[in-house]
């Protein structure tokens, strides 16, 4: 699709704050968003027209291909078959590929796309029910399993750490594994979790520095860039990442989650085919977000540099409350007057336990990451949906 100004209408299924950040760096392109959500006034729909309807709904897909030149998502909820018969109905090219979205969504099929390929990911096996459950814990490493629901997982749920006499009925309930099943892998002793953002445009392959990404219960809290390991472990994870966007079809942006083991070793964890919050660095630490990429990437125009402008840290900001509520942050204050510090608001109109609200970004050039990640932790924390009537803010 050759670049103009006005340029074309990009349809994203999904309007959270993925599509939201999208609309937000497609606009200085000249590219108008429209997003395809079931949220009434979902988050996206503040920056982007709305369509209003299910993700799979092949209705409510016609309608958003009938608007769009090009179709993406942001949200592995689309389904491929929907996106492709709307892609195929209306002459609207759809990226990526629902080929790389039928292997993607399904964790036991991606699996086993990149094993095939020689990507080296942790031993995994196909669990059906309890009886397979407790085989693979018998026979997978250290007695001990990692439980994923091979569809619709995320942000930690869909998955649990499994032992050795645990309730593998309950795990599986746990999990919401239905009629779906799971796969168990291998419980990777790492050292660290560590990403890459992939982006593959029409004939040209980026791929950001190295994230160090920092987890609590299965949930990102923070982002580190440049991660703090070394130099071979970071140009390892280059060379693993890359190797699994080789095995997947289609253009766009693609983030890739790693283990770097104990041994100095890197595996592939999961890829999500579309941004991810652990590029969410790039907005302010890179020379082009991973949005702005992605929207070139779909439509086919050439890909900006993908370079850090400087050492960053990102802290998102998590629902502390007990049960859902109208969203009201207060304690934002700090973060907007300190110097090189980017608050960011998803545009979620209720707080729920552990959702994700916004992020702090904080950047500087002459930074020692481990000092910048304690200053955006305290920023961070300084945040609160919880009410104090004494607290002005």
């Amino acid at each position: 699709m050759t670049p103009t100004c006005p340029g074309p209408t990009l349809g994203v299924v999904g309007g959270g704050q993925l599509g939201r950040m999208l609309a937000e760096a497609a606009s200085p392109l000249g590219v108008d968003v429209v997003v395809l959500d079931p949220t009434p006034d979902c988050p996206a729909a503040r920056v982007a027209e709305q369509v209003e309807g299910a993700f799979d709904d092949p209705d409510a897909v016609r309608a958003l291909a009938e608007r769009a030149d090009a179709l993406t998502l942001e949200i592995e909820l689309a389904d491929p078959d929907v996106l492709e018969s709307a892609s195929a109905e209306y002459d609207v090219p759809v990226h990526p590929s629902p080929d790389a979205l039928r292997t993607i969504r399904d964790k036991l099929v991606q699996n086993g796309a990149f094993a095939d390929a020689g990507v080296p990911v942790p031993e995994f096996v196909r669990v059906d029910g309890a009886d397979d459950l407790a085989d693979a814990v018998e026979a997978l490493p250290g007695s001990a399993a990692m439980l994923k629901a091979r569809t619709g997982g995320y942000d930690g749920r869909g998955n649990r750490p499994v032992e050795a006499g645990d309730d593998y009925g309950a795990a599986l309930a746990e999990v919401g594994a239905g009629d779906g099943g799971a796969l168990a892998e291998e419980l990777v002793d790492f050292e660290r979790e560590v990403a890459v953002i992939g982006v593959r445009g029409d004939d040209e392959v980026r791929a950001f520095p190295l994230t160090e990404t920092v987890h609590e219960a299965e949930i990102m809290r923070e982002t580190v860039v440049p991660a703090r390991t070394s130099d071979a472990v970071a140009k390892r994870a280059r060379e693993v990442a890359l190797d699994a966007l080789d095995t997947l079809d289609g253009r766009g942006v693609f983030g890739i989650e790693l283990f770097e083991t104990s041994e100095g070793e890197v595996l592939l964890n999961e890829v999500a085919p579309r941004p991810h919050n652990s590029g969410h660095w790039t907005i302010e630490g890179a020379t082009a977000s991973q949005f702005e990429q992605h929207v070139r990437a779909v439509l086919g125009w050439p890909l900006a540099p993908a370079e850090a402008r400087a050492p960053t840290v990102t802290a998102n900001v998590l629902g502390d409350v007990s049960d859902p509520e109208p969203a009201r942050l207060r304690g934002v204050g700090g973060a907007l007057s300190t110097p090189n510090a980017h608050f960011h608001w998803y545009g979620k109109r209720e707080v729920r336990p552990l959702r994700k609200m916004g992020h702090v970004t904080l950047t500087r050039a002459d930074a020692d990451e481990n000092d910048l990640l304690a200053e955006a932790r305290g920023l961070r924390d300084e945040l609160t949906f919880t009410t104090d009537d004494h607290d002005p803010r």
